[in-house]
């Protein structure tokens, strides 16, 4: 159609010349709240070992304390199992009753009353701890093999079916108060550190969202599935940093680091053997904002994409023009969307769904519209986005000099 002429060329062509031009310019039961304890975690280097270790510990908690009385389970569920048989009949579940599979036998109140309800609490609770439990393991594992992998980036194809499989086990585990609603802001609020994607780490940008939500036949999102993996690998020489969201009560900001190497390949430039480059890198951010609104069903949230930033650039000069205030250099979206409406017959702006499931308060699993997975970890409720102006704008020369300085000279500045 001519809308899809116009107008998907016309994104892919703003989608690449915005992202090249940093490269150029800037270069069931829920889990227990012990996985606070991952928030620490999280918030590292995508490969650090403390992520493993923080969802160690938070299994060998839930094991432990067999999710005691944290996950408000009641204290009286270390009930002896031998006094429970003794005050309170037990009858032999037949093979052929269709009860729960994680509920071995059935507790049936006896001539006492009380002591078989509480026998009967007991047993529900012990068979909730063993389901924590699973999924304490479940989580654990996955966060090994995302952290082995760079967040997916670095995974085979066995290693992405693996954490897929281990994800939509723990997204069909997950009590339905948990994912009913994304609209919890005790529980969305805050900074959230993207920990695995079973796609490029990009993809889950507001920003390339709404380019997938441009496409409206299959063939047309493979195409833009090719696109995203041929301008990942056309940055190959660049280093994906840190990945997060901070998402307000109706806001969602997408923060994407990447630093660049500013004088690669050497012997390319110079008549030297040597091939490696110069430890000079540029830095900066991508920033997408955008609106988000809860679906009718609450279980998604509708994203109206607004603008894209490059913050933090560590180029001198340039640094200085991003950051005027008096004159803001940016993409403004939603001006383009109304050009588009204005002058495309059929076009309208595109606001893709982002689905979330919430694990517990430090844990969701989102995905886009294709079911591409995203797993993020809360860092903080901070809903702030990050301010970059602690960034000297020198290309990392300085920092250079200090190190010549402190491990060689020794001069006192």
């Amino acid at each position: 159609s001519l809308r899809m002429k116009f107008s998907a060329p016309l994104f892919l062509a703003v989608a690449s010349s915005s992202v090249d031009a940093f490269n150029v310019g800037v270069g069931g039961p829920s889990l227990s709240l012990r996985t606070r304890q991952l928030k620490n975690a999280v918030a590292l280097a995508p490969a650090s070992s403390s992520i493993i270790k923080s969802s160690q510990l938070y299994a060998t908690d839930v094991i432990a304390s067999g999710d005691g009385e944290e996950s408000g389970g009641d204290p009286s569920a270390d009930v002896d199992v031998a006094e429970v048989e003794e005050e309170s009949p037990m009858e032999e579940v037949d093979d052929n009753d269709d009860a729960p599979s994680d509920v071995d036998v059935t507790i049936e109140e006896g001539q006492g009353g009380e002591t078989g309800e509480t026998a009967s609490s007991s047993t529900m609770s012990m068979s909730m701890s063993m389901s924590d439990v699973e999924m304490a393991q479940q989580l654990q594992k996955l966060l090994i093999l995302a952290s082995s992998t760079d967040r997916g980036q670095f995974a085979s194809t066995k290693e992405h079916e693996e954490m897929d499989r281990i994800i939509y086990s723990m997204e069909t585990s997950t009590s339905e108060e948990k994912t009913t609603s994304v609209d919890k802001s005790a529980m969305m609020e805050g900074t959230w550190e993207l920990l695995y994607s079973s796609t490029q780490l990009f993809r889950s940008s507001p920003f390339f969202m709404a380019g997938r939500a441009v496409c409206q036949t299959e063939e047309e999102a493979q195409r833009y599935d090719w696109f995203c993996d041929m301008h990942r690998a056309a940055l190959a020489i660049s280093e994906i940093g840190k990945v997060r969201q901070i998402i307000s009560s109706d806001r969602m900001v997408s923060e994407f680091e990447v630093n660049v190497g500013s004088v690669p390949f050497l012997s390319d430039l110079i008549p030297f053997t040597y091939s490696g480059g110069m430890p000079f890198t540029i830095n900066g951010a991508i920033v997408s904002s955008a609106d988000i609104t809860p679906t009718a069903d609450e279980k998604a949230w509708e994203i109206y994409m607004d603008t894209v930033e490059i913050k933090g650039s560590n180029i001198p000069l340039l640094r200085q023009l991003l950051d005027n205030e008096q004159v803001p250099v940016s993409l403004q979206s939603r001006k383009l969307a109304s050009v588009l409406e204005e002058n495309v017959s059929g076009y309208n702006t595109p606001k893709p769904i982002f689905e979330t499931t919430y694990l517990d308060d430090t844990i969701r699993i989102s995905r886009d519209q294709d079911g591409k997975v995203f797993v993020y970890g809360k860092t903080s409720d901070v809903t702030e986005p990050t301010e970059y102006k602690s960034v000297d704008s020198d290309l990392g020369i300085l920092k250079l000099l200090e190190g010549l300085n402190d491990n060689f000279f020794k001069l006192s500045m």
